[in-house]
């Protein structure tokens, strides 16, 4: 949620000075239950555990926003929340970034707990929703996006890591066009963050099961997009059909190091034979 950010020199000095930055994935923690058994599987061939009950990871969970997608959190050496800042937020918050989030951070060290408070104020699922649509962006737990001929586009919000070589660990987005029953051009523009890491993105079929391991065998693909670098996925598909789109790390970059990646994903329609054209 920070590759916009973390282009300020300012910020990023401060964050070094006071700060000890870190990423941890919502997925390793839980949090999206679509991936919760595909981990466990993980890390069982792997031969790895991942204490959730350590006061860090404790303190995370506690920290999350309900249907934020990436949360920033500063967390105090006693491991208690002291400011949190939403993906979502940030995204939306206008005028300069940069200096929102340099006033969350300077906040969150005088001790007013910005973006906390705010849990104090419960809002009906109803009235999320009808917020959620409004911004249309993707920030359910199982990341799907709906298009629609009202609603042809959303954008996505989240963070990827890189798998080590030759291995594939994906973010998965499910993308459903069927409603586009004469199909159309299907559009992912997708911009990597300013971490080290670089992004490689590639588009599957909704039913297709999505590799763990070698060359993937997709429908399209964006490889290697660098840290701050941009770049288009393109798919003409002849009648409405669901896709997954997955988001990993290059084979090149540190194992487990990751990055965020914001995607605009849009449809445009194949006309209507009886419209005339």
């Amino acid at each position: 949620m920070r590759a916009g950010v973390l282009s300020n020199n300012r910020i990023i000095e401060y964050l070094n000075k006071n700060f000890i930055n870190t990423w941890v994935p919502n997925c390793e923690l839980g949090r999206v239950p679509s991936l919760r058994d595909p981990i466990a599987k993980r890390r069982e061939r792997q031969g790895k555990t991942f204490d959730t009950s350590h006061a860090l990871a404790q303190a995370i969970m506690k920290g999350w926003k309900k249907y934020s997608p990436v949360d920033c959190l500063v967390i105090s050496p006693q491991f208690e929340v002291i400011g949190r800042q939403s993906g979502n937020d940030l995204l939306f918050a206008g005028g300069d970034r940069s200096r929102h989030y340099l006033t969350f951070l300077q906040e969150s060290l005088a001790g007013k707990l910005p973006g906390l408070g705010e849990d104090s104020v419960k809002h009906s699922p109803e009235s999320n929703s009808e917020f959620l649509s409004e911004l249309d962006i993707a920030v359910s737990e199982g990341l799907k996006v709906i298009l629609t001929s009202e609603k042809p586009e959303q954008e996505i919000l989240n963070i990827f890591q890189a798998p080590g070589h030759g291995l594939q660990d994906y973010t998965v987005v499910e993308i459903d066009a069927t409603a586009f029953e004469n199909g159309g051009v299907l559009t992912i523009d997708i911009s990597v963050g300013h971490a080290e890491v670089a992004g490689s993105f590639d588009l599957f079929a909704g039913d297709s099961k999505l590799p763990t391991a070698g060359m993937p065998n997709a429908l399209a693909s964006a490889w290697g997009i660098p840290s701050g670098g941009t770049k288009r996925i393109t798919y003409p598909f002849d009648r409405g059909q669901s896709f997954q789109f997955g988001a990993t790390g290059d084979w090149f970059s540190k194992k487990g190091s990751t990055n965020a990646f914001f995607a605009t994903i849009s449809v445009e329609p194949v006309p209507n034979e009886k419209d005339g054209n």
